[in-house]
């Protein structure tokens, strides 16, 4: 690699090397990118497009047809890819008639012999031009910077594969979400498949309180330790989470156990009451222990898991005020609203000195739960989302499966939810169940608040609309948590703000 000069020069050594960077560059392309196949005959354009469209596809026997003779043939996948050979292209005119354009703006074009039409193709593109060298063929890819990077971060997800002994596995793309992180799937040879967590280090960000970044205010994870450390220390009493095969903390890249498939809601999405009800009783399994705060990840790293404190819990409700009250009445909030509403969540705050503490996974509902059915006990539910892990009121969790920010946990399921975890409790001794009841209220209100806010800013700052339709189900329940008396203070303010309650 030349980091300086803006290219990338890759020695691919045989077709396997030259098959296996075609397929992972479907990692590093987004829809709107042209990539420019260059190269004189024979030196792997069409095996490098072919393996491309395959991985897309995930369809290794996908029919892949030269497009010599018709110039362009498209492809309905994941992102759709147009795959044009302009070899016999009579003029770079013709470009626009072949719907270049069009396929652009919707998807990938994937181009052989640019040279025929260089002055038509977008200046933005991926160029990457193959030559014979030894028995193998370099590459020299030429991209604009973000580009390059991705396509740089994808080679060394590759170099890391390599070293945890899986040079040759087949990888391809599984999911991203709502943060930095992205998933990949693994299929080492002769091995079951494994999972790939690709989360790059980000930027230190903007202060926002005291001088400090929102991760850091709001304890987010910003590396793999937390991850690590919270997996192991779970995994060691018996609790189902990823076993961690390989990790690059610097580069943030983890190789782990594939935990399965299957989740906690059916087909059409609805949530399936005995997953969902061995679920809470692996929760109250595991609010019954203690969890040490400072857990070892290496020789020289100890984790020490945040408090869910003051400064975090303002912080995330204080998106009501940057993000939701301004979208849903057009105008922000006036001072006299904001301290009210600041001074309200103090009292709330003060309210769960008493509250039962204990580890939080912070996140844990129906996208991050997976079912396993083989299993016994609290090894049927496997726990994927955890780095974000805090020490605070354990009632948060029971929140958020029994207030599924995904999927509506309507109300008969809802009381059996409670019922179940609350007898477990009992059972376990010590349990103070009125005091539990007042924190949830609490805590269900200060999640739904922070959602609130989250989806607008999701839609608005980062581009993904999508979360906005689960704005009506965090609304209503917000209002179910505005019941309980002690929250009686923070009913009457969203109810003069206009919040508070779902929408039609």
């Amino acid at each position: 690699m030349n980091p300086a000069d803006g290219t990338i020069s890759l020695f691919l050594e045989d077709e396997a090397a030259t098959i296996r960077f075609g397929e992972d560059l479907v990692l590093a392309l987004k829809a709107g990118e042209c990539l420019a196949l260059s190269g004189d005959l024979g030196t792997g354009k069409s095996s490098l497009a072919r393996a491309f469209l395959r991985a897309m596809a995930d369809d290794e026997q996908l029919e892949v047809p030269s497009p010599t003779f018709t110039l362009v043939q498209s492809y309905d996948l994941r992102i759709p890819v147009s795959h044009f050979d302009l070899y016999r292209l009579g003029d770079g005119a013709e470009l626009e008639e072949l719907g270049f354009d069009e396929a652009l703006q919707y998807g990938i074009c994937l181009v052989e012999w640019p040279e025929m039409a260089e002055e038509e193709l977008p200046a933005d593109r991926i160029t990457i031009k193959l030559e014979h060298e030894h028995k193998g063929r370099r590459a020299t890819i030429l991209a604009p910077p973000k580009q390059l990077q991705r396509i740089r971060r994808v080679l060394a997800i590759r170099n890391f594969l390599g070293r945890a002994g899986h040079p040759t596995a087949k990888r391809r793309f599984l999911t991203g979400d709502a943060s930095s992180r992205a998933y990949e799937a693994v299929y080492p040879n002769g091995e079951p498949r494994k999972l790939l967590m690709d989360w790059p280090p980000l930027p230190e960000g903007l202060a926002v309180l005291d001088g400090k970044p929102y991760p850091k205010v709001a304890h987010i994870a910003e590396n793999a330790y937390p991850y690590v450390a919270i997996a192991n220390v779970l995994r060691e009493r018996g609790f189902a989470t990823p076993e961690i095969y390989a990790v690059d903390y610097d580069q943030g890249i983890l190789l782990i156990e594939d935990l399965g498939t299957e989740g906690v809601l059916d087909k059409d999405g609805n949530p399936i009451a005995e997953r969902y009800r061995d679920s809470v009783a692996c929760l109250a399994h595991l609010h019954g222990m203690k969890i040490p705060k400072d857990i070892p990840v290496t020789e020289t790293h100890i984790h020490h898991i945040p408090d869910f404190d003051r400064t975090a819990m303002k912080m995330e409700v204080r998106l009501v005020l940057d993000w939701h009250l301004p979208w849903r009445r057009g105008t922000p909030p006036n001072e006299a609203e904001r301290e009210e509403y600041l001074a309200i969540w103090d009292a709330l705050i003060d309210e769960l000195a008493s509250a039962e503490k204990n580890l939080l996974l912070r996140d844990f509902h129906s996208p991050n739960i997976i079912w396993r059915d083989e299993k016994e006990g609290i090894q049927k539910i496997g726990i994927i989302d955890f780095q974000d892990a805090m020490i605070g009121p354990t009632a948060y969790d029971l929140v958020s499966i029994t207030q599924d920010a995904r999927v509506t946990i309507e109300p008969p399921l809802f009381k059996q939810l409670m019922n179940d975890y609350l007898a477990l409790r009992r059972a376990q001794g010590g349990f103070d169940e009125s005091g539990f009841m007042k924190s949830w209220a609490i805590m269900s209100a200060q999640r739904n608040c922070k959602l609130a806010g989250l989806w607008v800013r999701l839609m608005q700052r980062d581009g993904k609309p999508g979360y906005m339709k689960h704005m009506p189900r965090t609304l209503s329940y917000l209002k179910l948590a505005l019941e309980h008396d002690a929250l009686a203070p923070l009913r009457d303010w969203c109810a003069r703000a206009g919040i508070g309650q779902s929408e039609s």
